[in-house]
């Protein structure tokens, strides 16, 4: 039997792929890789195209196209954000992508990105505090306990060594999930009841919210006291 060309079979991740990958590299380790990563793509910025996301907009969220090259290679997302699916018993985000080789156009790898999406944006967020946050941070506020929330504290201990997160969502309901699924983790969780007493403390504030309904999450005078927060 002949076998067909490799480019004729193209690597699918599942998102059962994705969870065993993860499980055995360890969420806080592929943090820490992820972030690595990121910062490396940053410093090699002007190789790749800046081509902006197109955007299909509706009265209930949004659906996304993220194109991207280097040069070498070729990647696209595809990814909704749609605040009121949890009400439905749905996710907010899903995700896939691909990555294609430029000099042949052809596919290399498509994959599930809902997890990845999730990896990627805490990891994107805690990469960034490591420079721009108070050195020796160890409190950060969380505004918005949703399952972003979660990643978020995760990376943020991973990569930026913080000890303590404070909780904070409309929903109490979100916030005690977020406190239960983060007990064990080896961070201390305060659940707050404003986001004022949230920041209180805290060196570091990551709002975590894809609701436009409430789109001002802190105002100045919140945050205008604690002069070490960037």
């Amino acid at each position: 039997m002949t076998l067909p060309s490799r480019h004729a079979l193209v690597p699918f991740v599942s998102v059962d792929n994705m969870m065993k990958l993860v499980l055995h590299i360890g969420v806080e380790q592929m943090m820490q890789d992820l972030a690595e990563a990121i910062e490396a793509d940053f410093r090699r910025w002007p190789l790749f195209d800046k081509t902006p996301r197109v955007a299909s907009h509706s009265d209930v969220g949004v659906i996304e196209l993220m194109p991207t090259s280097d040069g070498e290679t070729y990647g696209f997302k595809y990814v909704n954000g749609h605040p009121s699916n949890m009400k439905k018993g749905l996710q907010t985000v899903t995700a896939f992508g691909l990555l294609a080789d430029v000099a042949t156009g052809y596919p290399l790898m498509l994959s599930e990105m809902t997890i990845l999406t999730a990896l990627r944006t805490a990891a994107t967020s805690a990469m960034a505090a490591k420079w721009l946050a108070p050195k020796g941070a160890t409190t950060m506020a969380m505004i918005g306990n949703g399952a972003q929330a979660e990643f978020q504290a995760l990376a943020f201990k991973a990569v930026c060594g913080i000890s303590e997160v404070r909780l904070y969502d409309i929903d109490p309901a979100a916030t005690e999930k977020c406190a239960r699924n983060l007990a064990g983790r080896g961070l201390t969780v305060v659940p707050c009841t404003s986001a004022e007493q949230a920041i209180l403390g805290a060196q570091i504030i990551t709002t975590c919210t894809a609701d436009k309904q409430y789109a001002t999450i802190l105002t100045d005078n919140m945050v205008g006291a604690l002069g070490d927060i960037r």
